[in-house]
């Protein structure tokens, strides 16, 4: 981390002396837990890259209310949707700025040309910009919203309609998600015009509370406070900088020196050494996550259904949460975590049972000493705190029914580029929900169109995808939930997955941070926090 020099009390008093008193600048640094892959938040699907783009860089048409759930406008002021579902309409917020930099200054307002772009890219595979600089949207095409929107239409410049192939219950909801964040089609086009279209991803420009500065991997972020911010209220620091400090211990001895405010995800062995610092305050809330493993069924022997089960059951998943979680995971049986809406109770585990795995195996065909590789991740999450340690466990458990587990770990980008080409055998994984609709997770994490994205399992089932797609298409609440409840059973049962731990969230930060509210979805926004005794 960069340090600021002081100058002596004595210079600093004669210049006191001679000018007039100006405020304080206020500098914000927290402490993030590894680099993002890049800054262009339609191209990923992580909190890391999310954190370092759309909460701080970008604004979306809605947005979600701070450490809430609730949709509200953002850069649009409102919407109408038809009587039939099928076309939404956004008024556009007039006066926005999109930020000024050393390389892009703006000539116009936000206005409907960017919302254009924004989409365009998104929706057409042959788009100019997408063919000089081509890249996926995995959420995107996960939430089948490729499909879904039919067109996007400008009205005049301040209202932009969006008409769609069929229901969509959940799509403002969508459209307030980090990947919908909107970029400038002014700076769009001077990066094609100078043969720098990447540049999207490592130069971001938006409309949002702080403007990007630059960015040093491994080491820093630097932002500035959007001045000129639609809404001024949310801009309370003068300088914001994520310290990239990927180890916990660091990060918990930086938070406690003071050399940063906030501290992404701390190990649960330290929460109780943090609430004991009269400098530090924890808050924490029920977590809206999901920690679990991922059997890539396109991979043998995890094909069959016996040997998933088989691996299943041979995790003794109490014994993580003690060692790993601590007090602050919770058994978790489910697919959904028991706050989403929709969610099953009646769902149980099959018990622990290593000798009727070892039976399954051999019924399958399995033998002994099969190798296996089992993906851990190298970065804490809310919904696995260690997964290196949860990764040792789970290996010891199927040493004891004749598989050997080799652990395999990359780079956070890595593992995601790596686990979206289905490279791995076995990985561990984490979700936190986005936008509190159940579609969030059983759709994008499990559906046929999610197995080039976020479907680490590559698992494909069309009874299941029946059910989550005519739930999707439902405006019913009641049938929404029925259809869900049997798709939830179907998951079960076939095991693309074994669910571990739903956890509690901790976000440790100093006494001198104020008005920092915990995001149900596992971001780390900035807006509205200030810094102050």
């Amino acid at each position: 981390m960069e340090k600021i020099a002081f100058k002596p009390l004595l210079l600093a008093a004669t210049l006191l002396a001679c000018a007039p008193l100006a405020q304080a600048s206020s500098t914000l640094v927290y402490c993030s837990e590894a680099s993002p892959a890049g800054f262009d938040p339609s191209q990923y699907t992580s909190g890391t890259d999310f954190d370092a783009s759309a909460e701080t860089v970008f604004n979306r048409l809605a947005q979600f209310k701070r450490g809430g759930t609730e949709v509200e406008p953002g850069l649009a002021t409102s919407w109408d949707v038809a009587p039939d579902g099928l076309a939404y309409t956004f008024h556009l917020r007039p006066g926005v700025k999109f930020h000024t930099t050393d390389d892009f200054k703006p000539s116009r307002d936000f206005n409907a040309e960017d919302v254009l772009f924004t989409f365009q890219r998104l929706l057409d595979a042959n788009h100019p910009f997408r063919k000089a600089y081509p890249s996926e949207s995995p959420y995107f095409s996960d939430m089948d919203l490729n499909t879904t929107i039919k067109s996007v239409e400008k009205l005049d410049d301040q209202t932009v309609r969006f008409t769609l192939n069929h229901i969509d219950a959940a799509f403002v909801q969508n459209l307030a998600m980090s990947f919908a964040s909107i970029q400038s089609a002014e700076y769009a086009a001077q990066l094609l015009k100078e043969g720098r279209a990447a540049d999207i991803n490592q130069k971001p420009v938006g409309t949002g509370p702080f403007v990007f500065k630059r960015y040093q991997k491994d080491a820093q972020i630097r932002y500035v406070a959007n001045k000129a911010y639609w809404k001024p209220e949310d801009v309370k620091l003068d300088n914001l900088i994520f310290a990239i400090t990927p180890d916990a211990a660091a990060r918990l001895q930086k938070l406690k020196a003071g050399e940063c405010q906030v501290s992404g995800y701390p190990r649960p062995a330290d929460i109780e050494i943090m609430q004991q610092d009269k400098n530090l305050v924890v808050q924490q809330q029920p977590g809206f996550n999901l920690g679990f493993l991922a059997y890539n069924v396109t991979h043998k022997p995890l094909d069959q259904l016996k040997v998933r089960q088989a691996l299943d059951m041979a995790i003794d998943k109490p014994a993580i949460i003690k060692a790993v979680y601590q007090s602050a995971g919770q058994l978790a049986q489910n697919a959904l975590p028991p706050g989403q809406w929709s969610y099953d109770p009646s769902i149980k585990d099959a018990p622990y049972d290593p000798t009727k795995a070892r039976a399954l195996l051999k019924e399958a065909g399995v033998a002994e000493g099969t190798q296996i590789n089992l993906w851990a991740m190298t970065v804490q999450r809310a919904s696995n705190p260690n997964a290196r340690m949860s990764a040792q466990m789970i290996q010891a458990d199927w040493a004891k029914v004749g598989i050997k587990a080799n652990i395999v770990s990359y780079e956070w980008g890595e593992y995601i580029k790596r686990a979206k080409n289905g490279e791995h055998d076995v990985m561990i994984y984490g979700w936190t929900g986005d936008n509190g609709d159940p579609d969030n997770w059983l759709g994008v994490l499990y559906s046929c169109a999610a197995v080039k994205g976020s479907n680490y399992a590559k698992w494909c089932d069309p009874a299941y995808d029946q059910l989550i797609q005519k739930a999707k298409l439902s405006s019913n609440h009641d049938e929404r939930v029925k259809l869900y409840q049997q798709a939830q059973k179907i998951l079960k049962e076939q095991a693309p997955i074994t669910p571990i731990a739903n956890s509690t969230v901790f976000q440790p930060l100093r006494r001198e941070v104020h008005d920092f509210k915990i995001s149900p979805f596992g971001l780390t926004p900035f807006y509205g926090v200030s810094l102050g005794q």
